[in-house]
């Protein structure tokens, strides 16, 4: 008999039937790390008279399992300069059509010839592996 090993989370089921059950999401499969990422791009609020374009790609995060993402990029450049957007998705939400997305929300860094920022947010698009 071949054995392949696995890691993940085991969760205890909270439902109310007689049966007892668990649920296994599994983090990595014969030593392959089971992750996913995604990407997100859009444009900011106008501020200072100019908005700024952005595109990324999330960290890994286990697969399966309820999780979060960090993320980071750079703006477009306008107006001569650029912002860092960085911060913490929220929880995974299901989509219809299998898989899920982030909403993600924040300010960007102060930059320009007169300190500002911008606001940002949107929903990652679906999961790549």
């Amino acid at each position: 008999m071949n054995r392949i090993p696995i890691t993940g989370y085991l969760f205890h089921s909270d439902d109310s039937t007689a049966t007892h059950s668990h649920e296994l999401y599994l983090t990595s499969w014969n030593g392959i790390t089971v992750t996913h990422r995604h990407m997100f791009a859009g444009t900011t609020s106008v501020d200072d008279r100019h908005d700024h374009k952005y595109i990324g790609e999330t960290e890994p995060a286990p697969t399966g399992v309820p999780h979060v993402h960090q993320y980071r990029t750079l703006t477009s450049v306008n107006d001569g300069h650029q912002h860092v957007i960085e911060g913490v998705t929220g929880p995974a939400i299901s989509v219809p059509t299998g898989g899920h997305v982030h909403y993600f929300e924040g300010y960007t860094t102060v930059n320009g010839r007169r300190p500002h920022s911008h606001h940002y947010n949107g929903t990652t698009r679906n999961m790549i592996e």
